[in-house]
């Protein structure tokens, strides 16, 4: 391989478990830590600090995936289930399935009210356990400022959907107009934190928040990712003043 890896005997002399993590691994094990520290208060949360508003955006998320009524949808990184319980709701008669890295997200989500053709897995979004073209669309919600790799990510939905089908990303996007960049600023480094400490009692994982918000790239960036991947038709929508992002692409 590239860049000067060691040779195969003297790096099978190293012991698996004392192997160092490179960054990606170092960054998901990380994530899987924090959200398993706030998975019990995870959704009163979110309530709180989007106003009630995440429901909401996650229901136009899922109208852009446009599966048939009895189709296939995967939603990557499900967290506690909203977005997996709400397509069941929608899509009668659809097959649901959700995954997500942090094992304890997955047990409020499976705790829900759910149907029999709903499933539930733990799985890396960076390597999907499911075969090609498995699904007629998929979605994400506020997962690709959370992984090492936004390209690779979306490139392993793109894997598993079939020819025809969505992929679909709900992100949070931070403003750039004033007085909504200056309001935004505020709120999420002010209030979402003391939020958080309150109800979950982990402040450092709401501090994490808004600056990977901050952080994360445009909605023309993500855009751009998403044709590299050889999505079409790429749009994005935004909403709540600026401060998410819909984006939608065919395969």
């Amino acid at each position: 391989m590239s860049r000067g890896k060691p040779s195969a005997a003297r790096e099978d002399a190293i012991p698996h478990a004392e192997r160092p993590l490179d960054e990606g691994q170092q960054q998901k094990a990380a994530m899987r830590r924090m959200f398993a520290r706030i998975a019990h208060r995870y959704d009163l949360v979110n309530r709180l600090i989007s106003l009630g508003q995440d429901q909401r955006l996650r229901r136009q998320a899922l109208r852009m995936t446009r599966i048939p009524p009895t189709g296939r949808l995967l939603d990557v990184a499900t967290g506690t289930g909203d977005v997996a319980l709400m397509a069941s709701q929608i899509y009668p008669e659809a097959h649901i399935t959700g995954i997500d890295l942090t094992p304890e997200m997955i047990q409020p989500a499976r705790s829900k009210t759910g149907r029999p053709s709903m499933g539930w897995g733990v799985g890396d979004g960076l390597r999907l356990p499911f075969p090609d073209r498995a699904f007629d669309a998929v979605i994400s919600a506020f997962m690709m400022r959370n992984v090492p790799d936004v390209e690779q990510a979306l490139a392993e939905q793109v894997r598993v959907v079939r020819p025809g089908g969505y992929v679909v990303c709900l992100e949070m996007s931070w403003p750039q107009r004033f007085p909504m960049s200056l309001l935004f600023k505020w709120y999420f480094f002010g209030w979402t934190p003391l939020i958080g400490r309150l109800i979950s009692g982990e402040a450092d994982a709401y501090t994490y928040l808004p600056r990977s918000v901050k952080a994360f790239r445009s909605p023309e960036t993500m855009a751009r990712h998403m044709l590299d991947v050889n999505l079409r038709d790429v749009v994005w929508k935004r909403m709540m003043f600026g401060t998410a992002v819909i984006y939608a692409g065919q395969k």
